[in-house]
């Protein structure tokens, strides 16, 4: 096997999670745990077939992006009805927010803080959507969608500055494509 045995066996539960949650999302309410099970193991995935392999902090990156897409998910479940959102699933967002000014420290620290500040912002921003009235959670949820790229970005933190131009792209692209494309 080209990239190991890991990688396989981890791409492996990777598609049968995409499969799963394709098939009972809409059946269960705790289906967001499966979509963001689908995002750990896709960073899990990544990390496997790098040089450094699977580290700790892949592993914790991937929990935070996955508590952050249990939040987005459960406030993306609430747009069809309409309903007053709970503050929990918000609490949620900024998990990757914490974790990333708990790892990043010495020569990383002033950079991550930056983009630290950058995605929190960002989640303010999106989530003041459903703060004021009307609310507007598709607006929420759009914006939090296209902020999964400012979280990716808080993982990799150390990487070159063309990294991270590559990611404020990235971050432009979907946000650009929302107004052709509905994020929901």
């Amino acid at each position: 096997m080209v990239l190991g045995i890991t990688t396989g066996i981890l791409a492996v539960l990777l598609c049968a999670c995409i499969v799963l949650y394709d098939a009972v999302h809409k059946l269960f309410t705790v289906s967001p745990v499966l979509m963001a099970l689908c995002r750990v193991l896709l960073y899990l995935v990544a990390a496997s077939a790098a040089v450094s392999g699977i580290t700790a902090l892949a592993v914790w990156s991937a929990i935070a992006l996955g508590i952050y897409i249990v939040g987005l998910s459960f406030v993306a479940r609430k747009e069809a009805l309409g309903v007053k959102i709970e503050v929990w699933p918000q609490l949620l967002l900024v998990v990757p927010v914490a974790l990333s000014l708990l790892v990043n420290d010495g020569m990383f620290r002033q950079p991550a803080l930056l983009l630290t500040a950058i995605a929190a912002l960002w989640i303010v921003r999106s989530l003041r959507s459903l703060w004021i009235r009307p609310h507007n959670i598709a607006r929420a949820v759009s914006g939090l969608l296209a902020g999964i790229v400012w979280i990716d970005l808080l993982a990799v933190a150390d990487e070159p500055r063309l990294i991270g131009a590559i990611f404020v792209s990235l971050f432009l692209l979907a946000i650009g494509f929302q107004r052709f494309v509905p994020a929901t």
